[in-house]
């Protein structure tokens, strides 16, 4: 299955409590249980004023329909072709 990074701009990510982080979390989830097993999120990378998410899916407009439902911005999604780490180059 396709993999996928998601880049949100959300202008003071980084800043919000963690009260909030939690809820924004929890209705993520529910989006998700609600579309069914075959859309996954693995992890989020907040930073100052974006969030880069790691998602399973099949395709890009299933990503697009969770941000949608969510309420989440989806400014950029470019699907994985393949990973590369330290130990690639032989590390």
């Amino acid at each position: 299955m396709p993999k996928y990074i998601i880049e949100r701009d959300i202008p003071g990510a980084g800043s919000l409590p963690s009260e909030e982080l939690t809820a924004i979390s929890r209705h993520s989830c529910q989006i998700l249980k609600e579309l069914g097993p075959q859309i996954q999120w693995v992890e989020s990378y907040v930073t100052p004023d974006k969030v880069y998410c790691v998602y399973i899916a099949p395709s890009e407009e299933l990503i697009r329909l969770h941000a949608s439902k969510g309420g989440f911005p989806a400014n950029r999604i470019s699907e994985v072709k393949t990973m590369i780490d330290p130990t690639t180059g032989g590390a």
